[in-house]
């Protein structure tokens, strides 16, 4: 009978803590989304400071209310495309658990892209609440934790790939 040899030099590559850290984000995502929900309606407006506001907007579609106006069949589409991604990113976990930053940046895709589908599969929807804004430009789209812990991610993914590059 084989046995596993306890003092391995090799990295561990334990899910859980990646897939906890995925979990946190979907726990802000949602409770924050929840709050936002509660305390607003729809199009309603609080100014926070000159730059930042919070507002309940819903958005049907992608990334920049993208596919937004179709008939709803990006519903299905965009939450059946996150969870295949998902499936992947927890197999990419697995596989490289022991590179840290590399994992990060997953976890932090993974969650997002999980608290986004739980609103399109709930709602119809993905509910944005963050809205900043300059006066020369104008308002940047509403989006939310989800969004924000899916750009972190991929920042994080691409600061990864240029270490690694110049290595």
């Amino acid at each position: 009978m084989a046995t596993k040899n306890r003092f391995s030099t090799q990295p561990r590559s334990n899910l859980m803590p990646w897939l906890g850290i995925a979990a946190i984000v979907i726990l802000f995502d949602q409770l924050s989304k929840i709050t936002i929900t509660k305390l607003f309606h729809l199009g309603e407006e609080k100014v926070v400071t000159s730059f930042f506001n919070l507002v309940l907007a819903y958005n049907k579609g992608a990334a920049f209310s993208f596919l937004s106006n179709e008939g709803g069949w990006q519903r299905y589409f965009l939450s059946a495309l996150a969870i295949g991604v998902a499936l992947y990113i927890v197999l990419l976990l697995k596989k490289h658990g022991g590179q840290r930053m590399f994992c990060w940046a997953l976890a932090l895709i993974l969650g997002g892209a999980l608290g986004n589908v739980i609103d399109r599969m709930a709602y119809g929807h993905v509910v944005d609440f963050l809205d900043f804004h300059i006066k020369a430009f104008g308002h940047f789209p509403a989006f939310n934790i989800a969004d924000s812990a899916i750009c972190i991610g991929a920042g994080l993914f691409i600061i990864d790939e240029l270490r690694r590059v110049n290595r």
